[in-house]
């Protein structure tokens, strides 16, 4: 009777083998994980944003830094922000402002607080069928209207109308042409040189084609103020 040499395995030496085996893998793709999570760490937890931070400082050190404005119009360097001057930082470029008074070109109106409340930055969230909606909107076109001296019908959209955060910088072209006269009159100031005022401050759509034409209104009264003085 032939006698097979070949050695067998016992089962439950089988199972103590694939549990090893198992265990290596399983310490191997442990390492590798943690591996990954480090690399990770510190690629887009430091390198990555002190990157991003020195790119700010160095070349876009203004937007970076909240695009803080002067009381003369100029940019703030935040290294000397001309506190307890009369050249104080005044407000951001990004961030609107209320004025009023028939000497000062108006923001578009807001619903964030009591208006342009950066601690309740939203909208009205009306919709457009909402009667007190349309109810606003008309009281805003007589309001306009009356102060501007414009036709009812005329009056843009930005002017009724709140935007989504309240806090809007911009106006349209349209609307900061429309309050020349009165501002111009108010200041005892030539109305042809504020509308040209009006025009150095409009910037056009973003690479051409993005967004509409705009004006800032705290940029622009800041010129105003220095054109007065």
């Amino acid at each position: 009777m032939a006698h097979d040499n070949n050695s067998s395995v016992h089962p439950a030496g089988q199972r103590s083998l694939g549990l090893r085996r198992g265990s290596v893998s399983l310490a191997r793709q442990t390492l590798a994980g943690f591996r990954v999570l480090l690399v990770l760490t510190v690629l887009l937890g430091v390198i990555y944003p002190v990157a991003v931070f020195a790119v700010g400082q160095v070349g876009l050190r203004w937007q970076a830094n909240g695009s803080l404005l002067l009381a003369d119009g100029s940019h703030a360097d935040t290294r000397s922000t001309g506190a307890g001057t009369d050249n104080a930082v005044v407000g951001s470029a990004l961030i609107g402002q209320q004025f009023t008074g028939d000497e000062w070109f108006h923001p578009r109106p807001s619903a964030a607080g009591d208006g342009y409340d950066t601690l309740a930055s939203a909208g009205s969230n009306l919709g457009p069928l909402n009667l007190d909606l349309v109810a606003t909107i008309e009281e805003r076109r007589a309001e306009v209207s009356a102060a501007d001296g414009t036709v009812a019908g005329d009056v843009p959209p930005d002017a009724l109308t709140a935007s989504a955060s309240g806090l809007d910088p911009h106006i349209s072209p349209a609307y900061a042409a429309q309050q020349a006269e009165r501002v111009a009159t108010a200041r005892g100031l030539d109305q042809a040189a504020v509308t040209a005022l009006v025009a150095e401050h409009t910037a056009g759509r973003d690479l051409g084609v993005l967004g509409e034409p705009r004006v800032n209104v705290l940029e622009l009264n800041l010129a105003l103020e220095k054109m007065s003085s």
